[in-house]
Parts: structure tokens; sequence; C-alpha cells
């Protein structure tokens, strides 16, 4: 089977819309609510500073993937500057988060749906993945246009809620900025918001398929991340404006509610039904992030050859869509919605300074790459990038940083086993096999010979039954040393 790559079909206008359609997440609208509880009305200074710190890393992104336009994103840009186990654990982290990105935008939507209708939340959001799993087998270019049709939809929505927002805030005296938790909550927020931005994240992720990347893929990340700022910005702004901090927070969608308040039962269902949308795409576009990851990942030879498999009719990688999704439906079924956001935030965290780090490597081992788009005011702002990513670290929650070391561990024994090989490791499980085998026998004459005391009874029986385990451990280490290749 010969070499087969994805095909370039995104235009400026698509890949824009693909960064603004990918972010515009239900679920993103849903913990709106948690995280005003968290800052108060100072949430607005948090998006706006989320977005900030997304834009600092999206011009990293800019530099890389214009020299680097290959699918895979932050584990592309990191093998190529240092290669190893640090492309292979950040590849590790950008799939699994994409995964519980994509879970979080299929609850999201159930939540926003249950406002009005009365639904079992995660059956709804392991429906919606499965629908857009196969949406994702058939290929971006049969949904592009629906996709950005709906995501102008959803905007002009977004657009109406904010100006009737603004019209109901006409009167009601000057704005003020409130932290009722103090630097400590706004901290808070600003980790658990951390994901907002990260739609635009998945220019990177398809930039293989992207015509002209050396100008369309910077072009629609800088649109699509100050589109962003404004969108999300307003869009708080009106919403703590019409409504309190603490009546928002118990609120499971906070912007229906508040379109309740502005515009009646109809504009709640107008939002809704926008929100809901916006919901869908970003689980589209969350689906098709894990799959490139999982892709790259296989391409390079981590994972089985089989999950780089291009479909020969629709141009996808779909079986790295298939298991990609499984992993999702099992996520999504949980419901959860705030270990699911930390979670996220912790995965691209990590990629965030990664990609910095790696703009930093490249610019010092190969200065005379070409470099279509340079980020500006380097080093100052990777840096910058890092340290604010790193420091929001501080603030994520400890069960989730616990399972960041988990996957961390097993993300090391994964890339140990695809290092040593599978013969290698075949054999060092037989020695391992044998070693066991002549122990335990070892043991069972130990206490046979009377120098390990039992009764008579489980003396006889514990011999009996070690003999047996140093037997199949004996016949195992064999059979795995000598087995032919």
């Amino acid at each position: 089977m010969g070499k087969e790559d994805l095909r370039r079909e995104l235009g400026l206008l698509r890949a824009t819309l693909l960064g603004i359609g990918g972010t515009l997440s239900a679920g993103n609208f849903v913990i709106l609510g948690h995280a005003t509880g968290l800052a108060g009305s100072a949430i607005v200074v948090v998006v706006v500073s989320c977005g900030l710190i997304s834009l600092i890393t999206m011009l990293s992104y800019c530099e890389l993937g214009t020299i680097i336009p290959m699918a895979g994103s932050e584990y592309t840009f990191a093998k190529v500057a240092y290669g190893g186990f640090v492309a292979f654990l950040t590849g590790w982290f950008e799939w699994l988060s994409n995964m519980f990105y994509a879970a979080l935008s299929s609850v999201g939507f159930a939540y926003v749906l249950s406002y009005f209708i009365p639904i079992n939340i995660p059956l709804t959001a392991v429906l919606m993945v499965i629908v857009f799993t196969v949406v994702n087998i058939r290929g971006v270019k049969e949904v592009g246009t629906i996709e950005s049709l709906l995501t102008i939809a959803v905007l002009a929505i977004l657009a109406i809620y904010i100006f009737s927002g603004w019209l109901h805030s006409q009167g009601m005296g000057p704005f003020e900025l409130s932290a009722p938790k103090g630097l400590v909550g706004t901290f808070l927020a600003t980790a658990y918001l951390f994901e907002l931005y990260l739609g635009a994240e998945a220019i990177a992720v398809a930039q293989a398929e992207i015509k002209n990347p050396e100008k369309t893929i910077p072009r629609a990340m800088i649109l699509s991340s100050m589109a962003l700022i404004v969108i999300y910005t307003t869009i708080v702004y009106v919403t703590v404006r019409a409504a309190p901090p603490d009546i928002i927070s118990g609120q499971a969608s906070p912007l229906a509610y508040v379109a309740e308040q502005i515009m009646g039962k109809l504009g709640a269902v107008l939002v809704t039904i926008g929100v809901a949308i916006a919901g869908l795409a970003a689980i589209n576009e969350a689906i098709m992030a894990q799959s490139r990851t999982l892709f790259a990942l296989s391409r390079d030879g981590y994972f089985p050859k089989t999950l780089s498999r291009i479909h020969r009719r629709f141009g996808t990688p779909h079986v790295a869509v298939v298991v990609s999704s499984v992993f999702t439906i099992a996520l999504a079924a949980t419901g959860f919605v705030n270990f699911i956001v930390y979670a996220v935030n912790l995965g691209f965290i990590i990629g965030f300074s990664i990609v910095n780090l790696s703009l930093i490597r490249l610019r010092k081992i190969k200065p005379h790459l070409k470099r279509p788009f340079k980020a500006p005011a380097y080093p100052v702002l990777p840096i910058a990038g890092i340290v604010a990513s790193l420091f929001l670290l501080l603030f994520i929650e400890p069960a989730v940083l616990f399972l960041g070391l988990e996957l961390s561990i097993i993300a090391l024994l994964a890339y140990y086993i695809r290092m040593v090989g599978y013969i290698r490791l075949r054999i060092a499980f037989g020695g391992l096999s044998l070693g066991i085998g002549g122990f335990v026998a070892l043991l069972a004459y130990l206490i046979r010979s009377g120098f390990m005391s039992l009764s008579p009874n489980l003396t006889e029986i514990t011999t009996y039954i070690l003999i047996l385990i140093s037997v199949v451990h004996v016949l195992a280490g064999i059979l795995n040393i000598t087995a032919k290749s």
C-alpha cells in the first residue's frame, strides 16, 4: 500500500470558520456559569486574559504551521523540534485532550437542550458523538459548506443576543467589576476557562487539509483568535449585566436563562437553538482533531499502522476516527462537566507550553529555515506564553493533576514498548517468566523440605500450587524466547 495523504480542501474562509466554529462549543457556554461563580463580574477580565494568552501561543502556531504544514499539530511541531519521548508525550496529551474536548462539547450540547427538553444527558451526548463520527469518516468536503453556514447562523444569533443585552443594560448605571473570591477566585476561573479558545487550535490540527498553507494558516488563526476574543467578551459582559453572578452560576444554560430575562421565551428558544448548533460544530471539529493526532502518531510508528490508513473514497483517516470516538463515547457517557473541563485544560496547557518551546528551539537549531510567517516579539511572547500556561497549572483540580501523572506513566510505558520492539520485549518477558518460575520452584522446595514451617495439610496443597505456577511460568518463558519472529 503506497503513501496516502490527506486532501487539501480548506480555503481561508472555511479555515477561519473552522477555528471559530470549533470553539463556540455549547460546553463553553455551559461552563460560564461555574466560572462566574468563581470570579463574579470579573469574569469579563478573565475571558479577555484567556484570549490574550491563547493569542500569544497562536502566533507560535502560525509560524510553526507554515514551516511544518503536516497533520498532527503540536505533536508534529515537537517531533521536528525535539523528537523522541517529548514528541510522543505531546501527541499523547494532544490526543487525550481532544477526546475530552469532544466529550465536553457533546455533554454541553445535551445540557443546553435540557433547558427546554427533558432528555437523558449522557445518552444524548453519546448519540451526538456517534453521528459526528460518521460525518468525519465521510470527510470535511462533504460537510464543509453546511458547517460554515451553520457557524454564520450561530454568529448571527449571538449578535442578536449581544445587541438585546446591550439595549437591556442601558440606564442601569456604570458596570462595576467585583471578585467575591478575590484574586485566587479569578485565577481559578482563568484556569477553568482556559479551553475557551481552543477551537482556533483546530486550524493547526487540520493544517494538512488547508489550501495554500503558508498564507492561509496564519491569517485564519489570527482572524479567528481575534474574533473569538470580541465574541466571548461581549457575550460575558451582557450576561453579567443582565443577571447577578450568583444567579448565573446556578444555571445549566446561563445564556438561555439570561435571554429569557431580556428577550422573553422566544429569545431563550432562539439562543438555545444557536448554542445547540454551535455545539454540533464543536463536536465535529473536536472529533476531527483527535483523529488527526492519532493518525500522526500511527503514521510515525508509535501506534499500529492500521490507525493511519486513509479511506480510499473519502480521503479521511477513518480507522483513527472510529478508535478515538470509542474512547470519547465512554467519556461522554459519564455526563460529568467540571472534571472533563479541567482534563481538557491540563492537556492543552502542556501542549501550548511545548508549542512555544518548539518555536524557541527551532529558531535556535534551524535559524535559516524558510519562515513564511515569523512570530513577532521573539523570544518575549513565546516565553510569556510558557510562563502564563504553567502558572495556571497551580489552579487545576488536584484530582486531574493526579490523572495527568498517571497518564504520563502510561505514555512512558507505551513509548518504551515501541522503542524496545516486539521481539526484544517478548524475550524480556520470557526471561522474566523463567526467573519467576525458578523462584517459585525454589519456594516450593523450601516449603517441602521444611525450611519454611507450615501445617502438614497446608504444606501439601501449597507445594502443588507452587509447582503448577512454576511449570506455567517456565513453559511461558521458553515459548517466548524460542518462538520465531
